[in-house]
């Protein structure tokens, strides 16, 4: 997989992106609606972030399995919320069938 990205330098610098976008608007990213000014900035600093992260990528460091390895957690985390919240939602629907 590593010489395969550093074959394909455009592939793995477009998933390094995806995977940066993704992990800082699930983890970081702030409730209230940035500025579309700031919007900009923000994400012309996440692609030029990228294109470091590819150097390092492409000098056989992990980058994109990391990043693959973090949204995988995220993922993990994220359904597991939605199983306790399920869970939560049977427990009160029984309590609240058991008092009728």
């Amino acid at each position: 997989m590593q010489s395969w990205f550093a074959e394909h330098p455009i592939i793995a610098y477009i998933v390094i992106f995806v995977l940066l976008t993704y992990v800082y608007n699930r983890v970081f990213r702030v409730n209230q609606k940035l500025s579309l000014g700031k919007e900009i900035v923000l994400y012309l600093m996440m692609a030029a972030g990228s294109g470091m992260l590819l150097i390092f990528q492409h000098d056989k460091l992990p980058i994109i399995q990391c990043l693959l390895v973090a949204v995988g957690l995220m993922l993990l985390v994220r359904v597991r919320y939605l199983a306790e919240a399920r869970q939560k939602r049977k427990a009160a629907a029984a309590e609240a069938a058991k008092r009728q």
